[in-house]
């Protein structure tokens, strides 16, 4: 592993010797359990990690290539991205070791791939202005699209989360108008922009609370499932699907 790799994932903690695949199996495999060798010799087949090789040819991994697994397999777990944009951001963490990692791009392929939408249901997406139509694509299009994945289940179509978008449209203008004031003020904007993330935080908690609150008051929050109902059953297609004609 180059000098790069190592100090841009430098554990904080005691040094410790360099370690057998067996180990490192152990130490990831409670919070990824798929891991597996056949993964970690892929990863570095493809570039992301270059563990040092002992005498007798097997790889020994150092604190700081565990940490960079660590790194690989959350963004594949938690932030569904294909190795091209996790070896992007770990070339960028190589060259600057306190920067943070640069923004999520990904082609529209990928987008796809990643979310696993089809072509229609995005362009449908852009359509309705919940993503916008670009040539690359950020981590905002990505939690967009995937949650219309899930809902598109329900037999919810991104023409139905048209009330979403405006009801965030209209929190977005309402925060501008609290913050205008400080925004307006000469030197820094940080207070305008402290004052936006705090407006629109209480802003969210609250249209959380009404939700569930409406979904309580509807007899649907935490509602047990029905008599002879397997929690694994095949989900039902909603009214709105019935709506849509599909």
């Amino acid at each position: 592993m180059t000098g790069g790799h190592r100090s841009a994932f430098a554990h904080s903690g005691p040094a410790r010797a360099s370690v057998g695949i067996g180990q490192v199996l152990a130490e990831l495999r409670p919070e990824f359990p798929d891991i597996s060798p056949s993964k970690i010799r892929f990863l570095e087949a493809e570039g992301l990690i270059t563990p040092a090789r002992a005498e007798s040819g097997y790889r020994r991994f150092a604190v700081a290539d565990i940490e960079r697994l660590r790194f690989i397999l959350t963004a594949q777990r938690d932030e569904y991205l294909p190795l091209r944009v996790i070896k992007e951001r770990l070339d960028a963490l190589d060259g600057d070791e306190a920067g943070a990692p640069p923004p999520v791009a990904m082609t529209r392929s990928e987008l796809l791939e990643a979310t696993g939408a089809d072509e229609e249901i995005l362009a449908e997406l852009e359509d309705y202005g919940l993503v916008r139509r670009a040539r690359m694509y950020g981590m905002e299009a990505i939690s967009v699209v995937r949650a219309a994945v899930a809902v598109r289940e329900y037999g919810i179509e991104p023409r139905h989360l048209r009330a979403v978008k405006a009801a965030a449209d209209r929190v977005v203008s309402l925060v501008e108008q609290v913050v205008a004031p400080l925004a307006r003020q000469r030197g820094s904007r940080e207070p305008a922009l402290r004052a936006a993330r705090d407006v629109a935080g209480h802003i969210a908690r609250l249209h959380a609370t009404l939700v569930e609150d409406g979904l309580n008051e509807a007899g649907l929050a935490s509602a047990p499932p029905a008599a002879g109902t397997s929690q694994n059953a095949p989900r039902e297609a909603t009214g709105l699907r019935s709506a849509s004609g599909r």
